[in-house]
């Protein structure tokens, strides 16, 4: 009998998301009712927003989540390397097998070219997709191209016509028109693979025998099936789950739902609770109790149970959990459990120096620095109103801010001020107009400890989340000007 092995295949390329720890969760599930192994392969061949910071903040978010994985690149295992980017010569031989045997080709089109003919099929109402124009090179002019070293990509033929059938575990055979599909790339220009290529040479390599990922990627799931067939490799299984969304319905997005994990770490949920929650996205345990463990879910697990409706994912809900969770917990774990979250020896030394000299007795320490130990804070909409800057234009300076600081990988004081600098100087502005705004967002008050030694301290997930919170609380930002400030944002060094 096959052992039954499943994958999580995150990008290290932003924060850890809500989004992965919950696939992660139900292939873990999945692999352990099974008697299986779960698996951690990393996805870094987006080689200018991929790091190890980036990476590492994964596997620590899963484990304090209580995830852990069989094999992967911090554990190793039979199957590695574990990172696509340490692959290279593997997708190089099997896209070179595709291009031998008739099934992908060389494109040597330009950019440019790609987007006029693009243009030209949306203008007649078409599907926009690649026309085929290198496919009909003569393999040996092709091959000559190469050799001189002009730059291309592979791509995998597709049909044109017909109807192909996904085998779906949730949803059973789904049909979908080879039309809708384009010769997909499977190698760029510079040498790495696509998530094509990439996943299904790494799954078949590593044993994967199910795959469980976002239903986001069902549409392109024909490409997946067919390059299985010209590899003429047996397919996994497939288990399309249902995304994760906003209370609008929409796709659940750091704009409107704190999505990265380590949020929820710094603003004090158990990672009981928060494994609990993510656990009821869409499933349910056959009782219908809604506190369960890991152990529970792994011991109850059963796709049969997955709803195909957006799971919600409300805060309000996920706040209740953990209150069940923390009141149920023995009061000896409950004071250790706060005491490491945020009275904890190591936080209090990054605190102390910038209060020990503002303070003449401890008790002036809370009314000081409380705002250390909160999640949110609650400013005065009135600390915001400024003497140089209309409100629009305040908005507008913690936006461009804000923006700047959720694409900041390395958290340290010199380059936050630096994303500030950045804004203020290409607003024509001085630090000392942003500050204000700094000091009522962090801390919610008008003056404190140093307030980018604060952002410091406090990181990146409770600093942005504040900043959001801020903005909100002015009125927020429409469409239009998101629209507007983003051009801004482009141009700014």
């Amino acid at each position: 009998m096959t052992t039954v092995r499943t994958r999580i295949a995150p990008s290290p390329t932003g924060d850890p998301h809500v989004g992965t720890a919950y696939i992660a969760l139900f292939n873990l599930c999945f692999a352990r009712q099974h008697g299986g192994q779960f698996i951690l392969r990393i996805e870094d061949t987006d080689q200018v927003r991929s790091s190890r910071e980036s990476e590492q903040q994964i596997f620590d978010a899963l484990r304090w989540l209580g995830i852990e994985w069989d094999e992967g690149p911090d554990v190793g295992g039979p199957h590695g390397p574990y990172r696509q980017s340490e692959r290279g010569a593997i997708y190089q031989q099997y896209s070179a097998e595709l291009v031998s045997k008739g099934h992908a080709f060389p494109c040597f089109c330009s950019a440019e070219r790609l987007d006029e003919v693009r243009a030209a099929q949306m203008a007649n109402k078409e599907t926009p997709r690649y026309d085929g124009h290198c496919m009909h090179l003569e393999p040996a002019e092709a091959q000559r191209r190469v050799k001189a070293g002009e730059s291309h990509v592979i791509r995998m033929k597709v049909p044109s016509e017909g109807i192909c059938s996904v085998p779906d575990m949730l949803r059973g055979n789904v049909e979908i028109p080879w039309d809708r599909m384009d010769m997909q790339v499977l190698m760029k220009a510079d040498g790495l693979p696509t998530y094509f290529l990439a996943n299904v040479v790494d799954d078949h390599l590593m044993g994967i025998t199910h795959v469980l990922r976002g239903e986001e990627w069902l549409p392109s799931a024909p490409k997946l099936i067919k390059l299985y067939e010209y590899f003429g490799w047996e397919q996994p299984a497939l288990c399309y789950m249902p995304l994760l969304r906003n209370p609008d319905k929409s796709k659940l997005s750091k704009r409107k739902n704190p999505t990265s994990i380590t949020f929820y770490e710094r603003m004090g949920y158990l990672p009981e609770a928060m494994l609990n929650y993510l656990g009821r996205m869409g499933w349910s345990m056959p009782d219908e109790r809604e506190k369960f463990s890991l152990a529970e879910m792994i011991e109850h697990f059963d796709l049969s149970r997955i709803s195909l409706g957006g799971p919600i994912f409300d805060l309000e809900k996920l706040s209740w959990l953990n209150g069940q969770w923390l009141r149920e917990l023995p009061v000896e774990r409950f004071a250790a459990e706060v005491q490491q979250w945020a009275l904890n020896p190591g936080y209090l030394m990054q605190i102390a120096p910038h209060v020990q000299g503002r303070v003449e007795t401890f008790s002036q320490i809370a009314p000081l620095a409380g705002f250390f130990f909160m999640g949110g804070v609650t400013p005065d909409a009135g600390l915001f109103e400024h003497k140089k800057l209309s409100a629009e234009q305040v908005r507008q300076v913690m936006q461009l801010i804000l923006w700047k600081l959720e694409a900041l990988r390395q958290w340290e004081k010199e380059r936050i001020t630096g994303c500030i600098q950045a804004v203020v100087e290409h607003l024509e502005l001085k630090l000392r107009d942003a500050m204000p705004l700094m000091f009522a967002a962090i801390s919610g008050q008008a003056s404190s400890v140093s307030v980018l030694d604060a952002m410091e301290i406090l990181g990146p997930d409770l600093t942005r989340f504040r900043l959001r919170q801020a903005i909100e609380l002015l009125g927020g930002v429409s469409k239009k000007e998101t629209k507007d400030w983003e051009k801004l944002l482009a141009a700014i060094p």
